[in-house]
């Protein structure tokens, strides 16, 4: 068994098509087909049931390309360790982050990974954070930024910033002519909320105190969309404090703060637990707080830096 063998069949399972897997490792597919059936041979088992097309896992063939993929991380890891000693942040990054965040963030952070990271070749998908969850213990991806506490023992969580929760309601609502809204006093059969799947949602569950799912009529995939929504349709919705510069004036009118304590979200920094480049982590917190408001981060960020 070598290292070789493993980034084939993690290809395979990525691409579903020993040909394209071939391409992707820069080989010919009778090469990597060949030091497939050696692992297998080894192994005493098949690990892809070739009989599919597109080629498909079977059951202990998933569980060994999802420990494959771990093997594969920590490998990585040993070579980013010894890395980590040279001033220079060289590599790949693989990240993710939740789509409610992604708008508001990603934009600057681009620009800030060019000016303080220019040799790092870092990938970042959006998805949503169940979807995280599993990447990051099937060793996927490397980081993430997710709305938290996630209360999983097996990944680490470095807060970031907190935001409020504002209200975004129709000129023709009846919460309309409110200074600030109670939340226990929300009239929710108005109401227009993110799709499932979105742990924005979820919070909203929680503050609202109570399932929403039979009140709705159309469920968005985004917040642009849900302030879309209300502006043609009228009702009111509950949106993130950073999208508030995207509204243009007269649609700032139409905000409401919540009255007493006002609910906010966690944004945090996760990864497993044998992440090791904690230079690169420094570096990515920075970026953030170059960003955010200084007014939304987590104290702990301006008093000390981030230990691993």
């Amino acid at each position: 068994m070598n290292i070789q063998q493993l980034e084939y069949i993690v290809a395979v399972d990525q691409y579903r098509h020993f040909a394209k897997a071939a391409k992707h490792c820069g080989v010919s597919q009778p090469t990597l087909s060949m030091m497939i059936q050696k692992l297998e041979d080894e192994l005493g088992v098949e690990i892809f049931d070739r009989s599919k097309s597109p080629v498909g896992l079977n059951r202990v063939g998933e569980m060994i390309v999802n420990q494959a993929r771990v093997v594969l991380y920590n490998i990585k890891q040993l070579r980013d360790t010894a890395a980590s000693t040279r001033e220079s942040i060289l590599g790949d990054l693989e990240m993710s982050i939740i789509p409610t965040v992604a708008p508001y963030l990603l934009p600057k952070l681009f620009n800030e990974f060019r000016r303080t990271l220019p040799s790092l070749r870092c990938r970042v998908s959006e998805m949503k954070t169940s979807v995280i969850i599993e990447k990051l213990k099937n060793a996927e991806i490397e980081l993430a930024i997710v709305a938290t506490p996630l209360s999983d023992p097996e990944i680490l969580e470095v807060p970031l910033y907190y935001e409020r929760f504002l209200a975004y309601i129709s000129p023709g609502d009846e919460l309309y002519s409110s200074e600030s809204v109670d939340a226990s006093q929300l009239n929710y059969d108005r109401m227009w909320i993110l799709e499932e799947g979105h742990c924005f949602r979820d919070q909203i569950f929680n503050i609202c105190q109570k399932n929403l799912n039979s009140f709705q009529q159309y469920e968005a995939g985004s917040i642009e969309t849900l302030i879309n929504v209300v502006d043609e349709n009228g009702g009111f919705t509950i949106f993130p404090e950073l999208h508030l510069p995207s509204l243009s004036p007269a649609q700032q009118k139409n905000v409401r703060p919540f009255s007493g304590e006002e609910p906010r979200r966690e944004i945090s920094l996760v990864f497993r637990q044998d992440f090791v480049k904690e230079t690169l982590l420094n570096v990515i917190v920075s970026s953030i707080k170059s960003i955010i408001p200084q007014s939304m981060l987590d104290p702990r960020l301006s008093k000390m830096r981030v230990k691993l």
